[in-house]
This record gives C-alpha cells, sequence and structure tokens, in this order.
C-alpha cells in the first residue's frame, strides 16, 4: 500500500496535480554502494567524499536478498554506483554473485581504488554474464576535468579505462552536458582523445546535466500532469528511469529501496525495503532533479 506523503509529492505549487511516473516493471536494479569516495568533487550530485556516511558501504550479506527478489520481477541488469564502488570491500564478491544472474555495469572514476584491485577483476571475465565499467571523464579537456576532480586525475582515469578495456572489459564514458552544446561535436573530441589512448572510438557516451549537491533546493518548473501528457507520450514516459528502475541503499543501518538513482536524498522517494511493493508506488514528478529527466531525457541506464 502507497504511504502517506506530502502535499508537495501530490500537488504544484499553484495547486495542480503534480505530474508522475507509474512504474511498469524492472529491468535494472541499481546498487548504491556508499557514497564514500577517493576524490571530493564540489559537483557531485551526491556530495560524495572520503569517509562520507550518508549512505553506508554494502556487504555482500545486504545485497544478497534483493538480488533474489529482483530475479523473482524479471530483472535484466544490475547496476552498481557510489561514491566510488571500489571502496566497498565487497564489491568483488558482490559482483561475482551478481554477474551470475544478469550483466553488471559499474560506475568509477577510474582512478587509485580501481587500479589498486584490477588484478581481482580477473574472474569476473569468466562469469556467466559480462560485467562493464563506466568511467568518468568530465570533459575531453584535461585541465577542465581536473579542475572538479584533481590534478593528473584526467590522465589516472584514462589509464584506468585503458586498463579495463586492454584486460578484456566493455567500458563506456560519462560525460557533462554543457548547457546548448553541440552534443555531435562533442562525442566526436572525446572519440579523438580515445583513440590516441588506445580505447575504442566506438565507446558509449552517457551525458548528464549538471546537477545540484544532495539537499539542495533548486528548482525548475513545476512538472503537472498536463505536462506528461502533453510534451510526453507513453513511450516517453515509461523511458523514464523511475519506470523500471529501482536503487537499493544502506542508510542508517537499514537497506531501502529509493525510486531511482536521482532521488537518494529525499526520504519521501524512499518505497520501502520490498521491491515488489516498491514498483506499486508511482513516483512523483516533485524533486528538483526530475525537471532534468523532463527537459533532457536524463538516465543512467545502459540498458
Amino acid at each position: 500500500m502507497e504511504r502517506i506523503r506530502s502535499r508537495d509529492w501530490y500537488t504544484t505549487a499553484d495547486g495542480s496535480d503534480r505530474g508522475y511516473i507509474r512504474p511498469t516493471l524492472l529491468k535494472e536494479l541499481w546498487f548504491h554502494t556508499g557514497t564514500a569516495c577517493n576524490l571530493s568533487c564540489d559537483f557531485c550530485l551526491e556530495g560524495s567524499g572520503p569517509g562520507d556516511q550518508r549512505l553506508e558501504l554494502l556487504k555482500l550479506e545486504d545485497v544478497s536478498p534483493f538480488i533474489d527478489q529482483a530475479l523473482d520481477l524479471g530483472v535484466q541488469q544490475f547496476s552498481f554506483t557510489g561514491g566510488e564502488p571500489f571502496l566497498a570491500k565487497d564489491l568483488i564478491r558482490i559482483l561475482q554473485l551478481a554477474s551470475q544472474h544478469a550483466p553488471c555495469l559499474v560506475l568509477t572514476n577510474g582512478t587509485d581504488a580501481l587500479q589498486k584491485r584490477l588484478h581481482q577483476l580477473v574472474p569476473l571475465l569468466q562469469s556467466r554474464y559480462p560485467v562493464s565499467f563506466r568511467v568518468s571523464i568530465d570533459s575531453h579537456i584535461e585541465a577542465e576535468h581536473d579542475a572538479g576532480r584533481g590534478e593528473g586525475m584526467f590522465d589516472l582515469a584514462l589509464k584506468g579505462m585503458k586498463a579495463l578495456h586492454e584486460m578484456g572489459f566493455q567500458v563506456s564514458v560519462a560525460r557533462h552536458m554543457a548547457a546548448n552544446e553541440d552534443s555531435a561535436v562533442v562525442e566526436r573530441q572525446y572519440r579523438d582523445l580515445l583513440v590516441r589512448r588506445g580505447i575504442p572510438s566506438e565507446t558509449k557516451f552517457v551525458a548528464f546535466p549538471d546537477f545540484l549537491p544532495p539537499g539542495s533546493h533548486g528548482h525548475g518548473p513545476d512538472i503537472t500532469t498536463h505536462c506528461m501528457t502533453h510534451y510526453h507520450t507513453e513511450d516517453t514516459r515509461n523511458s523514464f528511469m523511475c519506470a523500471f528502475s529501482k536503487m537499493v541503499v544502506k542508510q542508517n543501518g537499514r537497506m531501502r529501496i529509493y525510486a531511482c538513482t536521482l532521488v537518494d536524498d529525499d526520504p519521501e522517494y524512499d518505497m520501502g525495503d520490498n521491491l515488489r511493493q516498491a514498483l506499486e508506488q508511482q513516483v512523483s514528478m516533485k524533486h528538483h532533479r526530475c525537471f532534468s529527466c523532463f527537459k533532457y531525457g536524463s538516465s543512467c541506464s545502459e540498458t
């Protein structure tokens, strides 16, 4: 049963019915491995940094029950984000379990935390389903990337990405999306960079607009039910992440399910601890990050 939430969950500031997404299935289950990170980037949408515990590091026993629940619901992929997932000591064991049942995707900054554990990844090459990695390269210009992540991080991330590719893993790139950019030109510049670094030019890109840090009260235009039916179709509504995915986090010692990867800083998006029940709850478009999905079609997914 859907729990009672605030008025803002259901209506906009002017009293209009707020837009929402009704989940249709579970294609992808995300696990947030914790907000601890070896880097401290001021633009981080999770507010991650060294030792951060807003969301706690996951252990194998935390994850196993949700893998079982997801398999019962027909999940097609398991994905892992942070923080930096390679700071979770149990990450390799978790991937060994998950990749016996579905393809896995791991988001990483590609730097020291990953590179110190590359040797541990070798057994995953024999998994029943593939494990792939998405490396954050904020800009194809070294100075712009390092301005946000620290001096030398551009080169280190590309070295980590190349190492994964040479081991035989599929890799992709997470990049920033600038306002009014010419995406074709930007991606051509990225591809030129990758080729120079020995990484395939056909590497997939996932672009993200700027998101405010956790707990921010940024606000785009309110999204009403009229907006969701006038500017979107049933097919495009079903492409929103919250229509086909959920994210599991460890928060205050408890395992919780959130509506998607972008809203774990708002407890109203806590859908409980049962995946089947979480899928029965419609998702309000009230979070300030929802407008990015509405406008840009932003998605963390590669499914």
